[in-house]
C-alpha cells in the first residue's frame, strides 16, 4: 500500500445538503454525534494502510482544514500525511474546479511527482467501511487500468443510479446513467461473476458505481491530459476510457450510503441507533473510525428517560425524554424537554455558568435546548440557541420551506435549524 496515494474529493457547494453546508464544506458536516463526514474515507485509508492522503476542496473549507490539521498528525518518522488541496488560480487555469476530474487535473503537477503505482479516488460524503487493500488487490490481479467499486442493486432502486454492464471476466463494457424501462432491462448482468451467490444475483441483477476508483498512475495522467474538455470521472472520463482501456469492476457487498441529501443524511444518522444490529456501526475493534480527540468530560444525565438513542460526550441532560435520536457533543437539554426522532449536533463550546441562565431577552438565550421544548423529526445544527416552550414539530406537515431569516429550513418534511440560529421562547414551527 506504500505505492498507493489516496485523493478524497470534497465535492461542490453541497446545495443538496444546504443549510448544513452554509458555513462548512460537505466533508466537514458533523455525523453520528462526534465525527465529521471526512473521517469516514480517511479512517478507511488508515485502516487499509494507505497513509498518503490528499483532500480536494473549494467551498467553505476553513472548518475542514482546521479539523484535518487537529486530527491527522502522523509521526515525523513516517511519510504519511493528510493534506487539503484547495482550488486555486494559476496562470494556466484561472477557474474553479469544474468537476471531479477537473479537480484532480488542476493538481496533476503535484500528483506526477509522487513515486506511486496507483491513485485511489474517493468521495467525501459516503458512509461505509471498506478495506481498500482488497480493492487495490483486485485491480492488480486483473491488470486493470481502472477499477470501479460497485454495489449490487435490485430492480426497485436501479434507475436511481449510474449502471454498468460487465462481461464474463468482470470487465466493464457499457455504461448507462439512470436508465428506465427497456434501457434498464438491457443493463442486467450476472453478478455471480463478481462473487455473489446465485440467490443474491437473482435479487440484485444490476451493478451501480459507488464513485470510488483505482487508476494506474500513468493512465490517469494520460486521460486527464489528453481530454481537457472532460471534467467528470463517472459521466465522461471512465465511460470514454472503457473502449481503449481495461476497466474492471470490484464488488462491494456491504452497507454503503451516499448521504448527499438532507433526507438521506437524516435517515443514515438515525439508523445508527438501531438495535441489535445497526446497518453501520462505529463499534468496530479492527477498523475504528477516527476523529479529533476533544478531551471532553463524560455526559451527565439527571433523571432522564432515554430510548434507542446515541448521546455524545460532554452533554448535560436534565429531566427530559429522548427517543430515537442522536445528540452531539456538548448538547445541553433543560428539564421538561421531549426530543423525538431528531439529530442534535451539539455545540463547539460551553458557556460560562452565569451566561447559561435563561433571561427574557432573546439575545440571552443560551446555547442548547430551553426548558419544556418539544423537538420532533428535526436536525438542529451546532450552537443553536433554542428558547423555552418552543415546539419544532412541523405542525402543518410542510415539505419544503426556506425561512433562513427565522433560523430554519424545511427539507423533505425535516426541519433544519441553522448553525448559530436563535429560536425565541414560545416559537412554534
Amino acid at each position: 500500500m506504500k505505492k498507493v496515494l489516496a485523493i478524497i474529493l470534497g465535492g461542490g457547494a453541497g446545495t443538496r445538503l444546504y443549510p448544513l453546508t452554509k458555513l462548512r464544506a460537505k466533508p466537514a458536516v458533523p455525523v453520528a454525534g462526534k465525527y465529521r463526514l471526512i473521517d469516514i474515507p480517511v479512517s478507511n485509508c488508515i485502516n487499509s494502510e494507505i497513509f498518503k492522503i490528499y483532500v480536494l476542496t473549494q467551498f467553505n473549507s476553513a472548518s475542514l482544514n482546521r479539523h484535518i490539521a487537529r486530527t491527522y498528525n502522523f509521526s515525523g518518522f513516517s511519510e504519511g500525511f493528510v493534506e487539503v488541496l484547495a482550488a486555486q488560480q494559476t496562470p494556466e487555469n484561472p477557474n474553479w474546479f469544474q468537476g471531479t476530474a477537473d479537480a484532480v487535473r488542476q493538481y496533476i503537477w503535484l500528483l506526477e511527482e509522487w513515486d506511486v503505482d496507483e491513485f485511489l479516488i474517493l468521495s467525501g460524503d459516503h458512509l461505509y467501511r471498506m478495506d481498500y487493500r482488497l480493492f487495490v488487490q483486485r485491480h492488480r490481479e486483473t491488470n486493470a487500468d481502472i477499477t470501479l467499486s460497485v454495489i449490487p442493486i435490485d430492480d426497485r432502486r436501479a434507475s436511481d443510479f449510474g449502471l454498468m454492464k460487465i462481461d464474463d471476466s468482470g470487465r466493464v463494457v457499457a455504461f448507462s446513467e439512470k436508465p428506465k424501462g427497456e434501457a434498464l432491462q438491457q443493463m442486467r448482468v450476472d453478478t455471480t461473476v463478481l462473487g455473489l451467490t446465485k440467490e443474491q444475483a437473482q435479487l440484485q441483477p444490476y451493478i451501480a458505481s459507488m464513485g470510488i476508483y483505482v487508476f494506474k498512475k500513468d493512465v490517469l495522467i494520460k486521460l486527464l491530459k489528453e481530454s481537457l474538455e472532460r471534467t467528470d470521472f463517472g459521466k465522461e472520463i471512465i465511460p470514454d476510457a472503457a473502449n481503449k482501456y481495461n476497466v474492471q469492476a470490484y464488488l462491494f457487498d456491504d452497507y454503503w450510503e451516499d448521504i448527499g441529501t438532507i433526507e438521506a443524511f437524516y435517515e443514515a444518522n438515525l439508523a445508527l441507533t438501531q438495535q441489535p444490529r445497526p446497518p453501520f456501526s462505529f463499534y468496530h475493534e479492527e477498523a475504528p473510525i477516527y476523529t479529533r480527540p476533544r478531551y471532553l468530560p463524560p455526559s451527565k444525565l439527571l433523571d432522564c428517560q432515554i430510548t434507542e438513542s446515541i448521546i455524545g460526550e460532554g452533554c448535560i441532560l436534565k429531566n427530559c425524554r429522548i427517543q430515537h435520536s442522536v445528540l452531539g457533543v456538548r448538547s445541553r437539554i433543560e428539564s421538561g424537554c421531549i426530543i423525538e426522532e431528531s439529530l442534535l449536533m451539539g455545540a463547539d463550546f460551553y458557556q460560562a455558568a452565569l451566561e447559561s441562565k435563561s433571561n427574557v431577552d432573546k439575545d440571552d438565550i443560551p446555547v442548547g435546548i430551553g426548558s419544556d421544548t418539544i423537538i420532533r423529526r428535526a436536525i438542529i445544527d451546532k450552537n443553536a440557541r433554542i428558547g423555552h416552550d418552543v415546539k419544532i414539530i412541523n405542525k402543518d406537515n410542510v415539505q419544503e420551506a426556506e425561512r433562513e431569516n427565522q433560523g430554519f429550513y424545511i427539507r423533505s418534511g425535516i426541519v433544519v435549524v441553522l448553525k448559530n440560529a436563535v429560536i425565541p421562547d414560545g416559537t412554534i414551527i
